[in-house]
């Protein structure tokens, strides 16, 4: 029996990004014994992978004491494989047959592709998501069949991050002149400050699903895979809508697409770099403009863009997801 260490991010989107090479691992390893590593934000990606042994959710801890923990947690078994994509040494000091380590802080290039690099993945597997009969019946009650869902991804883990959320209502009248039968949706995760932020929306959008803060990581995959287009900031809940193969806008600001853009081949961004400007403008340096600076023009106009050309490819397909 293989048994495979997977050290992976403690955010979610990061870890979202990690899920296409660790599926590409369990296509070569069909019956290997799998255990996680992750933090505990990102631990519910992971919890339906098949033959999962187990979830260890890393809480950070001064002086690095963290991964002390996860060596000592870790030491007592005898590993086939292990991957670190954290870059920490502790792979070193236990036993493994094989092992994958990330090396490096940020660099230029999108993270998905240096994932690859570390296994020499060529092309990088896009990320994935593994879902329960459960989560899909959940979603399937609270996203309608049959209905056409735009859903909104409001918020953000810092307030540079956001979209002014006042402009989600003018958006939603851009899109419904095309689109006048549609329904918004709202997804953001658990917590008061997730919860606050997107208040207004959800005040300026009375018809929309509130599909935000009680859902696992799974259920609001499932959610957002029933979902004609996604539109948000960039984050964890924008890596996990393109994971499932849905339409997906990310919005970018003081974050940089080159690295953290959404994947897959209905996946676009937009930013104040990528608007038309004066030409006697000096050009917005990427990762350093304001989200204030995307007007809604912009946003409509590379929404129906996509939406128009879902329509129009055949390869789509609406859930691309690993099931149970």
């Amino acid at each position: 029996m293989t048994r495979i260490l997977f050290i992976t991010a403690t955010r979610v989107g990061d870890a979202v990004l990690s899920t296409g090479v660790l599926a590409e691992l369990l296509k070569q390893y069909p019956k290997a014994r799998v255990t996680v590593a992750c933090g505990e934000s990102a631990s519910g990606l992971f919890c339906h992978i098949p033959h999962l042994e187990r979830i260890i959710s890393l809480t950070k801890r001064r002086y690095n004491l963290h991964w002390f923990t996860l060596w000592k947690t870790c030491l007592p078994y005898s590993w086939d494989i292990t991957v670190d994509l954290r870059g920490s040494p502790i792979t070193w000091f236990m036993w493994s047959k094989k092992r994958y380590i990330k090396h490096g802080g940020r660099s230029r290039g999108h993270r998905l592709h240096h994932l690859a690099k570390v296994f020499s993945f060529s092309p990088a597997p896009l990320p994935t998501v593994w879902l329960s009969e459960d989560d899909k019946k959940r979603a399937a009650t609270i996203i309608p069949t049959g209905q056409q869902i735009i859903a909104f991804g409001p918020t953000a883990n810092w307030q540079g991050k956001i979209w002014p959320t006042n402009r989600y209502a003018l958006l939603w009248q851009h899109l419904t002149t095309a689109y006048p039968n549609a329904i918004p949706a709202l997804f953001y995760g658990p917590g008061t400050q997730e919860a606050l932020l997107v208040r207004p929306v959800l005040a300026d959008l009375p018809q929309a699903i509130d599909a935000g803060g009680r859902f696992t990581l799974t259920q609001t995959a499932a959610m957002l895979a029933r979902c004609c287009l996604y539109i948000g900031n960039d984050s964890g809940l924008m890596h996990l809508a393109a994971a499932t193969g849905i339409p997906t806008l990310g919005l970018f600001g003081p974050s940089c697409p080159s690295q953290y853009a959404p994947t897959g081949a209905l996946s676009r961004w937009v930013s104040p770099s990528s608007q038309k400007t004066d030409q006697e403008k000096t050009p917005i340096e990427e990762g350093k403009a304001s989200m204030t600076d995307i007007s809604v023009n912009c946003v409509a106009k590379a929404a129906l863009a996509l939406l128009d050309q879902a329509k129009h490819d055949h390869s789509h397909q609406t859930v691309k997801t690993v099931m149970l």
